[in-house]
């Protein structure tokens, strides 16, 4: 059998409104995050194995994705791995798809859904914690739904950080780098977006906005964290699956070990906030910030994996 073979230039033809579009029509047709299988980690020397199985009545497929932190170092990628998408009813292989190139264009996908179910249509000043791959596809991703009228970029390392606002500046947004790592600027942003590998909050959730939303990604272990409890505590939160996010994130459940968040708390899941479902009442009368935690899931590489394949169809 000749299986498909499709790489990076593939998955990003679908584009950033495609993977979006592919996760809103999952969940739209009844897809239940917290159903969906959970991720099986395995420590490995170069550093964690992570095995996403997932699974539709058409579609059938599992990512193998390897996380090396040594690797930047190296001058090779963070995240590696391979996607293997099978017809459902009868296992037979469809496609391997280049899992590095899907995690990056699936993991904004999921930070854009819910961009496009918690902010207006003009973002008038977006905050960018990171300076790697998931930054420039997050930013990608939040152009293609938003309209942003100015960036501010938050790194450690400023020579990143300047090519990363410069590479904003292209795209015709107006963007600068933080004078100085990142607190201060949350406090007139209406998003914040959290792309980073680190372990410790970045800035002091006391000085977000009310009804701005801030979107972390980076970290998916109980201990680490991108923001802090102050933010937790006072923001509606949702999470792709509640299963989910109380078993990996540490965003939620270091504030939830301090007593200063509950389960019962989190406003809703990515499915409840597409399909309006989220309980709670009205969002729009909710007086804090809107916070989604994001640890990455099977189903989401699924749908934009079938996505991929629809569209690389002769």
């Amino acid at each position: 059998m000749n299986l498909p073979l499709l790489g990076a230039a593939d998955i990003e033809a679908l584009g950033p409104t495609g993977a979006v579009d592919a996760l809103e029509a999952a969940l739209r047709g009844g897809l239940d995050p917290e159903t969906a299988p959970a991720r099986h980690h395995l420590t490995v020397p170069g550093g964690e194995l992570l095995i996403m199985p997932a699974t539709t009545q058409q579609v059938t497929g599992v990512k193998i994705a390897g996380v090396a932190p040594a690797n930047p170092a190296r001058g090779l990628p963070r995240i590696t791995g391979s996607y293997l998408l099978l017809d459902a009813p009868t296992l037979l292989p469809l496609a391997l798809l280049d899992g590095a190139a899907l995690t990056t264009l699936r993991t904004p996908a999921v930070s854009a859904l819910a961009i496009r179910h918690l902010t207006g249509p003009v973002v008038r000043h977006l905050v960018l914690f990171g300076t790697g791959p998931q930054a420039y596809s997050h930013l990608t991703a939040v152009l293609a739904e938003r309209q942003v009228e100015r960036i501010t970029v938050v790194g450690r390392n400023q020579q990143r950080a300047d090519a990363l606002a410069a590479h904003a500046l292209r795209l015709g947004t107006d963007a600068r780098t933080a004078e100085a790592p990142g607190a201060k600027e949350v406090a007139t942003a209406d998003l914040v977006l959290c792309c980073t590998t680190s372990a410790i909050a970045l800035f002091d959730g006391a000085l977000v906005p009310d009804g701005a939303t801030v979107v972390a990604v980076g970290s998916h272990t109980p201990d680490a964290r991108e923001v802090d409890t102050a933010l937790v505590a006072r923001s509606a939160v949702f999470v792709e699956s509640r299963s989910a996010a109380l078993s990996e994130a540490g965003d939620l459940l270091i504030p939830m070990a301090e007593g200063a968040f509950r389960a019962e708390d989190i406003h809703g899941n990515l499915a409840e906030l597409v399909t309006g479902r989220a309980p709670g009442g009205e969002l729009a009368r909710f007086e804090g910030p809107r916070f989604f935690k994001s640890v990455g899931m099977g189903w989401e590489d699924l749908a934009v994996a079938a996505a991929v394949h629809r569209n690389s169809a002769p």
